[in-house]
Order: structure tokens, then sequence, then C-alpha cells
């Protein structure tokens, strides 16, 4: 499989990203629908434990490996790759094993401890297994990234979801009868099974596609590896440290809201309740556009990487200011659908719009997380991953103190949660705008910045325009999805009319090629 360019795979891990949205969205529909909200609170209350292991078991190598890799092959040094590989499989073993079984063992006590309600212990159980495998393919993941080849994964990723959805039913349907517990422990076990299918794929491509055998020498390239050790945790460790911070933060996150809300007179099962239709239905609404700041920093990371081996600085700053125009863009017309249209959109989805008041307190905040990603992937990619850690530290900090304070507060309540989510997503995005802006003098020029103003005030008074000429039948599947392709129809012609997206940008997608040039 041949390297792509940036763009070329951005848009690749974006297609992916989109397919898998979707199939993502289906299988998020099927368990709110099946489970209802106290088992998608349940569900929810234990991914922050999963990501917390997940985190501890890759130390941040990801990242490291595709930065390194991309070096290595740009001076087109073999051996230095199979190094990476060779160190970077044997670490993710040996702290997956450990991690599995800490989770294991310690499972009883968060489930009734620190997260007061003792049935998570069964979702905790049941997604433990998934810790070795997601560790393996983190590795072959990063590798597939260095050499700027982003299929792999990409096809992998809609792999996994079809397992997934294949199974998620299933699993509920089947263990639904003996609690809502088993039933979200069954959910939890289809991911297991999906990401193993997923494997299976990503480790059948690296055969199909590698120039070096691991298993030859590997003890001996393990022993003369301890460059390579130094330079893999100079940049994963601070990265993990990011993704620990992040990962610490939202498994403490929903402990204090148990224990701030009881503090403000909430009972459990309200709590539950409250905190499954914040982060079950209105989070996976706001994170829909991450599929693609998320590609974007992929794809940026090995590709800065580069440009910095070859201490092209000007290329640095285009390829930041492109992924953040790209990332930007494909935001606002979310936030602006999100914030007008977030009673059908709910309702449509999960048969409730309860929750539709947190998407439209949240949604104008969160414009700026979709601008987040890239630019910490810039700074990792330029051996500033440590400040970025920093950054992310300060923001968790600061999260966790407001949501405390505001939540146990019986007059705020679980909208204290909300607004401690758009407060660390604002300081967290300026952060990292200021330490790329000392470190390499990088910034938004005004002129784009009043592009990205006009952009979101244009297609908010013409998404509220439409809203008010179908408002009677709005609620009506057929009608809405006419107004939703109305109001994209004038967003693009906003967005090309500022010239958000350049032609050479757009020549990038291989069915315009021809049309453009």
């Amino acid at each position: 499989m041949a390297k792509q360019s940036f763009l070329q795979g951005a848009l690749i891990l974006i297609a992916a990203g989109i397919i898998t949205r979707f199939l993502g969205f289906i299988n998020r529909i099927v368990l709110a629908r099946l489970l209802g909200e106290e088992g998608m609170g349940l569900y929810m209350m234990a991914l922050p434990t999963l990501f917390l292991a997940m985190t501890l078991t890759q130390i941040g190598l990801p990242v490291a490996i595709a930065k390194r890799i991309s070096e290595a092959e740009a001076l087109g040094n073999r051996k230095k790759v199979k190094q990476i590989l060779v160190v970077s499989l044997a670490i993710t073993f040996i702290s997956s094993i450990i991690v599995t079984m800490i989770m294991v063992i310690g499972s009883p006590y968060i489930a009734k401890t620190l997260l007061t309600d003792e049935r998570t212990m069964y979702p905790l159980l049941a997604i433990s297994p998934i810790i070795p495998i997601t560790a393996i393919s983190s590795v072959i993941r990063g590798y597939f990234q260095g050499k700027q080849n982003m299929k792999p994964q990409s096809y992998a990723q809609v792999l996994e979801q079809i397992v997934r959805i294949l199974f998620v039913f299933l699993f509920v349907y089947l263990l639904l009868p003996y609690g809502v517990e088993f039933a979200a422990a069954g959910a939890m076990f289809s991911v297991i099974i999906g990401e193993f299918v997923s494997l299976l794929y990503m480790i059948k491509m690296f055969q199909y596609s590698k120039k070096i055998r691991i298993r030859t020498n590997f003890f001996s390239f393990l022993r003369s590896s301890k460059d390579t050790i130094k330079q893999l945790f100079s940049i994963a460790l601070p990265s993990t440290g990011s993704r620990m911070i992040s990962s610490l933060s939202n498994f403490f996150e929903p402990i204090l809201v148990a224990q701030s809300l009881a503090i403000a007179g909430v009972a459990a099962t309200v709590a539950t309740k409250q905190y499954g239709e914040l982060t079950g239905f209105v989070l996976p609404l706001l994170y829909l556009p991450t599929f693609i700041t998320h590609s974007l920093a992929i794809a940026l990371v090995p590709s800065i990487s580069e440009a910095e081996a070859k201490n092209n600085r000007k290329l640095i700053h285009y390829r930041i200011h492109q992924s953040i125009r790209i990332s930007f863009a494909s935001g606002a017309i979310a936030t602006v659908i999100l914030t007008l249209f977030s009673v059908p959109i709910l309702t449509f989805m999960y048969g409730t719009a309860n929750a539709s008041h947190y998407v439209m307190f949240m949604a104008p905040f969160y414009i700026l997380l979709y601008i987040q990603s890239p630019l910490q992937a810039a700074l990792q990619a330029l051996d500033l991953a440590k400040s970025a850690m920093w950054n992310s530290l300060i923001g968790a900090v600061v999260k966790l103190t407001i949501l405390f304070l505001l939540t146990s507060n019986p007059n705020i309540g679980i909208y204290g949660v909300a607004i401690s989510m758009n407060v660390t997503v604002v300081l967290i995005t300026l952060l990292h705008l200021f330490t790329l802006k000392k470190a390499i003098a990088y910034y938004i020029p005004v002129k784009v910045l009043l592009k990205m103003i006009f952009l979101l005030l244009a297609s908010f008074l013409a998404g509220y325009g439409l809203m008010q000429l179908f408002e009677s039948a709005i609620h009506q599947v057929g009608i809405f999805l006419i107004v939703l392709l109305l109001f994209t129809g004038i967003y693009l012609f906003i967005l090309f009319a500022l010239k958000f997206v350049t032609k050479e940008e757009l020549q990038q997608i291989p069915f315009l090629q021809k049309w453009l040039s």
C-alpha cells in the first residue's frame, strides 16, 4: 500500500470516520432504546475506567511511534523502524497484562465505592479483555501512520463497527431479562469482539505490507534499542501524561458528579439518569465532527514530523493553518445545526428531547473543541508534548473544581457539569494556541478569524430562516431531512464563497481531480 499525502491521508480517515460515525450512531440508538436512560448511565459510567486503563497500557506510544517512524522513513533507516516496533510491542504487551489484572481485581471496589453503583462492576469486568487487544492494535496503527498510509486503520475502523453492531443487539437482547447491569455488560462484550476482528485485519495487513521480520533477532534488537527507547519516551511520556490527565479527569468525573449531586440532595437513580442524558445523548452529538478533526490530527503528526526533519518551517505553518481551517469548517455546520435543531434531532434519534437544553447550551462553546485536536497534534509533532500535557492538566483541574463547586449547589445541579465542560474546552484550546505562538510564532490571521465569525453568523441566520419557514412541519422526518439538505447547500455556498477551502485542496479528492484540472 502506497504512502499518501497529508490531505489524501486525512480524507481517507475522514471517509472512514463518516462511515464509522454513522454505524456508531446506529449502535448508540440501539443501545439507548434497549438499555434506556438508566442502562446508558451504567454503560457510560464504566467507560472512563476503560479509557484510563487503555491509557496506562499504551503509554502514549501510538503518537511517538508515528513520529519516530516518519522521521526514520525520511532518512531511509529501516533498522530504526524495526527497533521502534520491537520496543513498542514489548512495552505494550507487558503493560497490558499488568493493567488487565489490576482492573479485574479492582472492579468491585471501583463500582461500589467510587462509582457508588455496584452494578457497574459487570460492564467493567466484561470489558477488561479488550486491553491487550487495543495495546497491540495501537502499535500497528502507529506504524502505518508513521509510514503515512492511512488505509489499513481506516478499513479496520469500519470493520470493527460492523462487527460491534451485529453483536450488540444480540447480547443486549439476550441479557436484558437478567437485569440492566447484565445488558450493559453484554454491550461492553460486543466492543471486545469488534476490536478483536479489527486487530486480526490489522495484523494481516501488516504481514502483507511489511518489509521487516519482527521475530528475527527480536531480543537482540530489544537489547540494542536503548536510544530508541529514550526517543520514544521523550514523546510518549508527555503524550501519555496528557491522555492520563484526560482519562483521570473522565474517571473522576462520574464519581464527582454522583457525590456532588448527592450533596445537592439528588437521589442516586436520578443522578445516574441525568448523567446518562448528558454523556450518553448530548456528548455524542457534540463530538460528532471530531472524526474529521481527529483524522486531520492523525495525518498531521507524521506530516509535520517529516517537515521538521527537513527543517521546512513554512510547510509546518501551512499544515497547521490548513488543518485549523478544515476543522473549523466541519465544526461550524455542526454547531449551527445542533443549536437550532436539537429538539427534532434528539427526538428522531432517541425518542425523547429531554436533553435538548443541554445541547443548545453547550454547542456554541464546543466549536473550539473542533480545532483542539489538530493543535495538540502539532504540539506533539514539534516535540512540545510536555507543553500540551501541562495545558491539559490546567484544564482538568479547572474542570473538576468548577464541576464540584457548581454541581453540589442545589440551584445549579447537573448544569454544573455542562458549565465545567464548556470552560475546559475553551481554556485548553486557547492554551494550545498560545503555546504554538510562543514556540514557532504561529497565529491565526485576523482575516481568517473574521471569515470564521462571518461563516458562523451567516449560516446561523440561514438556518434560523429555514427553521421558521418549515416550523409547522419540522418534526416530520422527511421535511426535516429536506431542511438539512437545503441548509447544507447554503452552508457550502457560503464556505466556498469565503474561500475556506482552496481549489488545490479540492483537487486532492479523487473524483474531483479531473473535473477541476
